[in-house]
């Protein structure tokens, strides 16, 4: 027996691997469908390039694009295709040469029989390590009719198996309904699918419906065709990492952690609420600040504004990042939610906590995050993975989500408290005929934390927090009020 036999063979495709436990089985044939545009022949192509630059012998039999448009679609990518023999097969019906044709027997007949014979005569000849068969829409119309289709496709399958090749078999659904009888044959089935929202880039997800003998990584994982081919970004599961050391609480600005009980501790996720103008940001800045002098590692995730206005907002509160982003340990990067997809920017966090050891992410806002999903279930269940995940790591996240509205009652576009270990809510209060901030801690998950409700100012030196107001009233309603004297408040001189 070969020991080799259906092992894990490299698909190519960063990501895919992952989700497949290794890659396709080798020996066998696998069947990707999906509908035109969704990626199929781009996926094909990798594979065989994959092959090739591992010395194997790769065939791709094109009945549905000439060699032609493959070489253009591999010119785009920036491809070689050297090593990658292309078998274009043209019926005779479609050759357009008069002497082909004839009227004596069905045409079907004789372009199918002929077709197969020149696929499997060049497979004879070459003996490749892996096939892709594009697509198996053309054998379905030659063969017009289900059972003569099957036994086809069996056909192939049982001359794949016997020449020891490793075959992907494209299927571009373009039947009236979709057919399900390749799936009981085939030993592995993918399915690739483009969605197109109503506003922004188009969105891709495959699935894999099966892998026999493999315990894949089901659900639907989001991918990407860019110049390069396709990249997938497996669905975060937090139960496949290991936990990893805490240490000791990440201190930011005193006055805030004398609030919060002594800084944020490692391994918990604080969510920050308020309108919109409130300090959310410049609280998280702090942290982030601090962190980065400390030598250690920071991954901010801008939703709502550009990197430019992030650093010079920053450098007007005293706290110059730009050092940091020219030397790496601030991953500084530009969320555009209407042309990202969640996969991706999950794959992000991931990367940055594995590969750049980073030891604090914030994302602001969650209001721009929840904007690139579809629907807010999912939003909290894949942020559900996403905080356990950080946690289980030991990184410190800080959530930014805004109010809908600015004063008066506001209410938040998502419930995200019960996620979080920790949570302070920053409201606007008026006093004086002036506009002020209050800051208080509400929840949190390990130690101790202050009830109280402080004041605080933002300054060109960064904050300012007063003494424990105790005259408020109506701060959980959305609209404080303060009932106390105007000599209890902040005033200009106690800025930094």
């Amino acid at each position: 027996m070969d020991l080799s036999d259906a092992s894990p063979t490299a698909t190519g495709v960063p990501g895919l691997d992952y989700v497949l436990r290794g890659g396709y089985a080798k020996f066998r044939s696998h069947l990707v469908e999906g509908r035109p545009g969704s990626g199929k022949t781009t996926l094909g192509m990798q594979f065989l390039i994959e092959g090739a630059r591992n010395g194997e012998r790769c065939l791709y039999i094109t009945l549905s694009e000439s060699k032609r448009e493959l070489a253009a679609v591999a010119g785009r990518h920036g491809w070689d295709l050297a090593g990658i023999e292309i078998l274009e097969l043209v019926p005779p019906e479609l050759s357009l040469d008069p002497s082909q044709l004839q009227t004596l027997v069905h045409s079907s007949d004789l372009e199918l029989g002929e077709t197969v014979q020149a696929a499997l005569a060049e497979i004879e000849r070459l003996r490749p390590d892996r096939v892709v068969f594009d697509s198996l829409s053309e054998i379905r119309l030659l063969s017009q009719g289900s059972l003569r289709y099957r036994r086809q496709v069996l056909a192939l399958k049982s001359f794949f198996l016997l020449n020891d090749a490793t075959v992907l078999l494209l299927d571009d659904l373009t039947a009236e309904h979709d057919d399900l009888n390749l799936h009981s044959i085939s030993h592995g089935v993918i399915r690739m699918e483009q969605l197109s929202p109503i506003y922004g880039g188009e969105r891709r997800r495959l699935r894999v419906i099966k892998m026999r003998g493999v315990e894949i990584r089901g659900g639907f994982h989001d991918f990407v065709i860019r110049p390069g081919g396709v990249t997938v970004f497996p669905r975060l599961v937090s139960s496949d990492h290991e936990e990893a050391e805490h240490g000791p609480p990440a201190l930011g600005e005193s006055s805030i952690d004398a609030l919060i009980g002594g800084g944020l501790e490692r391994g918990t996720s604080t969510l920050l609420i308020g309108p919109s103008g409130v300090g959310k940001s410049t609280i998280a800045c702090t942290y982030c600040h601090a962190a980065l002098l400390r030598g250690e590692r920071v991954q901010v995730l801008l939703f709502d504004e550009t990197k430019r206005i992030f650093l010079a907002r920053a450098a007007g509160l005293g706290m110059d990042l730009r050092r940091f982003v020219a030397d790496g340990t601030l991953l500084l990067e530009r969320i555009v939610p209407a042309e990202l997809s969640p996969g991706e920017l999950s794959t992000r966090i991931e990367t940055g906590v594995e590969k750049s050891q980073v030891r604090i992410v914030v994302i602001d806002s969650l209001t721009g995050y929840l904007n690139a999903m579809s629907e807010e279930q999912h939003l909290v269940l894949q942020m559900h993975e996403i905080l356990t995940y950080l946690n289980q790591k030991g990184v410190v996240t800080i959530l930014l989500l805004a109010n809908h509205g600015l004063i008066g009652n506001m209410a938040a576009p998502v419930d995200m408290t019960y996620l979080c270990d920790a949570v302070m809510l920053l409201r606007f209060f008026e006093s004086g005929g002036r506009l002020r901030r209050a800051i208080s801690m509400v929840k949190k998950r390990i130690g101790t934390h202050e009830d109280t409700i402080r004041e605080f100012k933002i300054g060109q030196q960064g904050l300012s927090v007063g003494e424990p107001l105790d005259r408020f009233r109506g701060i959980l309603t959305g609209v404080p009020f303060f009932e106390g004297k105007p000599s209890e408040l902040l005033d200009d001189k106690d800025l930094p």
